[in-house]
């Protein structure tokens, strides 16, 4: 996208940033001004000296950002040098309430065969591996052999319950009462239940990822003063609110927070989960070439079990 106001190049699309993006910017084909790319990306290009650091001086809306998300942040960016909070959320189970039995708060229900046909299982080798990691009481991030051979054969063993593999089509076929279970990114789920009130969200106790997208500026921008004049320009708390009611997940911005007039949207505990709820949970990290070959031939074999 290209900005006329102050001639920068931005992007911000998941595809685009995480698979595509990537490669464009490592290679220096292309030069982009601002990009939005997920937590173990931004890890990944500040290990290859992909980023600019930021002067916070021309960011001055920083201080809109909650501390708590600046802490989360720092997993993936150390010290806050290079990257700014924009949006973020959790993975979880969505649920209808009509089809199950209630309480549900653990993994474990995926496996659970009175269900079966009714599971919608994310399409995402890091994801499902997440998933089953978190059942086991492993850490997401685990680049140890034996646990993920463990996590491949639960998934392996979850398989015949499974009624598909599928990435958006969770949303709509939750929606549509379609199943009773589905693993959910948590922005997602606040859209389902406005369209289906059967709909429940919950993070499940063994705890889940928490990512956080967040804007940067690749070291070969060509306008980098006024990408960050658009950063900051993002972080200004009523235009932090429009983001927010548009894309639905949660904002890192407490100031855009204070002007949500809908209290049970501004205290919804599937966009802003307390503390206790994310006790166990982790962000991804950028587990390297190597481990991420290791996941995908793992995932193979799930898929062609």
């Amino acid at each position: 996208m290209f900005t006329e106001e102050t001639g920068i190049e931005v992007v911000y699309d998941e595809f685009e940033t995480n698979e595509i993006m990537y490669p464009k910017v490592a290679s220096g084909g292309v030069s982009y001004d601002v990009v939005c790319p997920s937590d173990y990306m931004i890890e990944h290009m500040i290990q290859e000296d992909l980023l600019a650091e930021l002067n916070y001086d021309n960011i001055p809306n920083i201080a809109n950002i909650d501390e708590t998300y600046l802490e989360q942040s720092k997993q993936f960016d150390p010290e806050n040098k290079y990257s700014v909070p924009y949006c973020w959320g959790t993975v979880g189970i969505l649920y209808n309430k009509t089809m199950v039995d209630e309480p549900i708060d653990s993994w474990s229900v995926l496996w659970d065969e009175k269900y079966k046909d009714n599971i919608l299982m994310q399409d995402s080798v890091r994801d499902a591996f997440a998933v089953a990691l978190k059942s086991l009481g492993y850490s997401l991030n685990s680049t140890d052999e034996l646990e993920l051979n463990e996590a491949k054969d639960l998934l392996i063993q979850q398989k015949p319950l499974v009624q598909a593999y599928v990435i958006d089509q969770v949303r709509d076929k939750m929606i549509g009462n379609e199943a009773a279970l589905g693993v959910i990114y948590s922005g997602e789920a606040n859209y389902t239940q406005k369209e289906n009130s059967d709909l429940v969200y919950v993070v499940p106790k063994e705890g889940t990822n928490v990512w956080i997208d967040s804007w940067v500026i690749p070291k070969n921008a060509e306008h980098k003063e006024n990408a960050e004049a658009f950063i900051n320009f993002l972080c200004r708390a009523d235009i932090a609110l429009k983001n927010f009611e548009y894309i639905t997940y949660s904002t890192p911005n407490k100031a855009a927070r204070e002007l949500i007039e809908d209290d049970a949207l501004k205290n919804s505990i599937a966009l802003f989960p307390d503390a206790d709820t994310l006790k166990n949970c982790e962000t991804f990290k950028y587990l390297g070439a190597d481990n991420d070959e290791l996941y995908s031939t793992l995932w193979n074999e799930v898929k062609s079990n």
